[in-house]
């Protein structure tokens, strides 16, 4: 089963590449491809760690092996959580536990390996079985509201920041140049207001026109002084 795994993700890994190949700057692309890597040197790891660990043989050993497969029956905690529950997760940053998603689960049965995304962020994490626990059924209650968002890192710090600035510069831009729009129409108003007291038609304002015509329809027209 997870030498199948492993076939699986080197499969989604050769897919990734490709689309890579004529989309090299997306993001959520290059992302998958580093989580699928990741997945691939994990599940490797564990392979390779379940193959170089002695394998209990003859008559004498069948007594340890059913006292250890009896220990082995209290599942933890994660061993029943899938793709797409809702977990808490310890976030590595400051081992404190927040609300998360499981995106994929990879791994051993005794190495199991999380893929996940915390609630409120876009970036995955890969986390081992005790870093996950199944949502409490009344939902996640900090003793802290601030525990309900993990702390940002450093570079995702960065990161808000260059947006806020970016973002402020847009809203200052836009703010210009309704300034600049209200600064041109106020004067147009000035200018169109003078025109009329001096009795300068202006076209688009209401007033009377050099060029009169009369109330009847079949007049002439007539050119006032």
């Amino acid at each position: 089963m997870d030498r199948k795994e492993l076939e699986t993700y080197q499969v989604q890994l050769s897919q990734a590449e490709v689309a890579l190949a004529s989309d090299p700057d997306n993001e959520e692309l290059t992302s998958l491809r580093s989580e699928l890597k990741e997945l691939i040197s994990l599940t490797e790891a564990a392979l390779t760690q379940e193959t170089s660990t002695p394998t209990a043989s003859g008559s004498a050993t069948s007594a340890p092996a059913s006292s250890t497969n009896n220990r082995k029956q209290p599942a933890t905690p994660a061993a029943s959580l899938q793709a797409g529950d809702e977990c808490l997760a310890k976030y590595s940053g400051d081992g404190q536990w927040y609300p998360a998603r499981i995106i994929s689960v990879g791994g051993s049965d005794e190495r199991r390996v999380f893929s996940i995304v915390f609630k409120g962020y876009n970036s995955t994490e890969l986390v081992d079985a005790p870093s996950v626990k199944p949502m409490p059924a009344g939902g996640y209650r900090g003793h802290n509201a601030m525990m309900n968002k993990r702390k940002l890192s450093p570079e995702e710090e960065a990161e808000r920041e260059r947006k806020k600035k970016k973002n402020e510069k847009k809203l200052e831009v836009r703010a210009q140049k309704a300034k600049e729009q209200n600064n041109k129409q106020a004067a147009w108003q000035k200018f169109a207001k003078k025109s009329e007291k001096k009795g300068v038609a202006i076209a688009g304002v209401q007033g009377n026109s050099i060029f009169r015509t009369p109330d009847n329809p079949h007049g002439r027209g007539e050119y006032s002084r």
